[in-house]
């Protein structure tokens, strides 16, 4: 009987070795096996602690028990030699709960997130950030992740590797380092990031702390956040305060800050499975001739902006550029507000709108943030600038999301016509949970509902739409549409100091007034220090769009305000000095922006400052004012201004009638005489 069971035990001891590998324990005295790994050694240790407390515990209920087995009766089992690891006796009753481990340890991959902004370089292996992969073979990039929005991620990504130099050129001490990284390594420079723009909004003392986090105590278990030593004193236990603490150090002479990972973007599953189902659409189709075009509509602030960032760059891993229309006049991506604009996207974008600033392709100045005033010009622009798209890669519609919350009225009219009017492939439609949602925007229901410009595809008899019954659908558990996959996109992650709307549209017009900098100079120049070009009145046609002004005052609604400068195929003829008033807002071209600083009456010119090149300056022919306000900042929080102000007063009466802000009611009236939509 002895020796069947030492045989029986020694089997049992070959098993757990085999099985527990690294955490199996050291002999007294020899130093303890530590793991190449950072992250794997804090595991292993815990996983040795609970494994010594589970064997002091197995050892005291079998030392009061006795050894089960043919080694005598009641005799007890005999103790281990001096300096011999002390191995208890197999206990049939199961282990408690919190020793039952499972030694098959996927690897996590490892992520920062962040706060600041840094210029990123990949030197081993690859990182994803905001859905774009980065390798050693792409240049560095900009990160910019202010507070203000939400946080950027980096998160190693375990790919194939080809060699991005002849190993006989590297040095043997760079191939010794380089072999001991492991394939789910990556290895990132961060260098610090200073431009002209971001020099130009931290000058502004509005703006002056943009890329600087707000102080709160991470959570336990984030990257940066001092986690305590456990109070057993554990010697295989990493001082991980003491490693956050030099990592906080080390990011933060870069100009970033780590944060805890809630702070970052979270995707649930079906989020990732909408934009996987989507990328393989995109480049499927591309293959075989056909280009998808997908509109992607919500209500506000549910996340539709950063949805279209993520799947953009996603599309740039495999595709060389991607198609953007922006039609959310509110809130623009690459423009000042206003634009309804369409841009070809070659590179991806890791930062907000007021980071990237740049020139679409093709755009239209509204001159205003809603469109409810002026809903038929707004189809007309949306529609003069789908026909520039050339279908040759994808397309990606950004909707407003102001457009949802009004639909019981008019706005869910008005999201039909422009489904009508793209005809899109593919339809993302976003809602939050526990909301009254919309009936969903399937094919049956935009061809059968009508449009507030066009009309709905007749039903057959005995199929009667019930339109109330549509403005307040929800859908009920369990019932689904078979027409197309559903992919439920959970809420966004509102950031604890969120930022009004009409802030970050602001922010949007000092990004782009952020490119008036030069490049090559380390110092702020102010707006003011900048020359102007001077423009003649004749030489420029001038209409204000949102309002009617007389004519004897259009120069005061001018002078010192936010224009578009626009191109009209007619010709500027004038025999005088001008200046030449259009009556109609035109549907043309808009090459850029500009302030006016100052109106020379006595010269009949205006003063333009403006970043449009020269070589688009020449063939601006025409003048846009919306309804698009300068900053404040612009006006009050320069440096270098000597005495009173221009253009800034403190004495002003708000009592008198007429002195606010002109309200005007909301609402939409549909027009009697409905037409087909053209789609060619």
């Amino acid at each position: 009987g002895a020796g069947r069971g030492g045989a029986r035990l020694s089997r049992e001891r070959r098993r757990r070795g085999r099985h527990a590998g690294a955490a199996r324990p050291s002999p007294p005295g020899s130093e303890p096996r530590r793991c190449r790994g950072g992250p794997r050694r804090g595991r292993v240790a815990g996983v040795r602690r609970l494994l010594r407390a589970g064997r002091r515990g197995a050892a005291g209920r079998g030392g009061a028990r006795g050894r089960r087995g043919g080694g005598g009766r009641g005799r007890a089992a005999p103790g281990p030699a001096a300096g011999a690891p002390t191995r208890p006796a197999p206990d049939p009753r199961p282990l408690p709960r919190r020793l039952r481990l499972t030694w098959r340890v996927p690897a996590v991959p490892q992520a920062l997130t962040f706060s600041g902004k840094c210029r990123l370089t990949c030197l081993y292996g690859a990182v994803r950030v905001l859905g774009f992969a980065v390798g050693p073979h792409q240049p560095p990039l900009p990160l910019l992740s202010p507070p203000t929005h939400c946080a950027l991620s980096l998160e190693a990504l375990p790919a194939a590797r080809a060699p991005y130099a002849d190993p006989r050129q590297l040095r043997a001490a760079r191939l010794k380092l380089m072999a001991r990284f492991s394939p789910e390594c990556a290895v990132v420079l961060l260098e610090h990031l200073d431009t002209a723009a971001t020099r130009f909004l931290l000058s502004l003392p509005p703006l002056c702390r943009l890329f600087e986090p707000q102080v709160s105590r991470a959570p336990p278990g984030a990257a940066g956040s001092p986690t305590p030593r456990r109070p057993d004193g554990d010697e295989d236990e990493p001082d991980v305060t003491a490693e956050a603490a030099v990592l906080a150090a080390v990011l933060a002479a870069v100009g970033i800050v780590p944060c805890g990972p809630e702070r970052g973007l979270l995707l649930s599953d079906s989020t990732l499975s909408a934009l996987q189902e989507l990328v393989r659409v995109c480049c499927g189709e591309c293959r075989a001739g056909c280009v998808p075009v997908i509109m992607v509509c919500g209500p506000k602030s549910i996340g539709k902006s950063t949805f279209n960032r993520y799947l953009i760059n996603l599309l740039l891993n495999h595709l060389p550029s991607v198609e953007y229309m922006e039609c959310d006049i509110g809130q623009t991506e690459f423009t000042p507000p206003g634009c309804v604009s369409l841009s070809n996207v070659t590179e991806p974008f890791l930062g907000p709108p007021f980071t990237h600033q740049r020139t679409p392709r093709k755009m239209v100045y509204y001159g205003q943030t809603s469109c409810e005033q002026d809903t038929e010009r707004y189809v007309d622009v949306v529609k003069y600038v789908f026909s520039s798209y050339r279908k040759e890669v994808p397309l990606v519609i950004n909707t407003m999301g102001w457009l949802l919350l009004v639909f019981s009225d008019s706005g869910l009219l008005l999201l039909t016509d422009l489904i009508r009017l793209l005809s899109p492939t593919h339809v993302v439609q976003m809602d939050v949970y526990d909301w009254k949602a919309m009936a969903p925007l399937t094919p049956e229901n935009v061809h059968l509902a009508p449009g507030l410009y066009t009309k709905g595809k007749q039903q057959a008899k005995g199929k009667q739409m019930d339109l109330s019954a549509a403005e307040s659908w929800k859908c009920s558990e369990g019932e689904e549409d078979a027409s197309a996959p559903e992919y439920k996109l959970g809420p966004y992650p509102t950031p604890s100091n969120y930022l009004h709307s009409s802030i970050l549209r602001d922010m949007s017009i000092l990004g782009y007034l952020g490119q008036l900098q030069p490049p090559d100079v380390a110092s702020v120049l102010p707006l003011h220090s900048l020359v102007p070009y001077q423009v003649p009145f004749n030489a420029v046609a001038l209409r204000v769009i949102h309002t009617d002004v007389a004519p004897t005052n259009i120069m005061y609604a001018v002078n010192a305000s936010w224009v578009g400068l626009c191109r009209i195929p007619d010709e500027i003829r004038c025999q005088t000095a001008g200046p030449v008033l259009l009556t109609q807002t035109p549907i043309c071209d808009c090459l850029g922006f500009g302030i006016v600083r100052g109106v020379d009456m006595e010269k009949h010119l205006y003063h333009i400052l403006t970043p449009v090149p020269p070589e688009n300056l020449r063939v601006v022919n025409c003048l846009l004012l919306g309804n698009i306000a300068i900053p404040n900042c612009i006006f009050v929080s320069q440096e270098g201004i000597e005495g009173e102000i221009p253009y800034v007063t403190s004495e002003y009466n708000y009592s008198i009638l007429g002195s606010g802000k002109l309200r005007k009611k909301k609402h939409f009236k549909k027009r009697e005489c409905t037409f087909q939509c053209d789609y060619t």
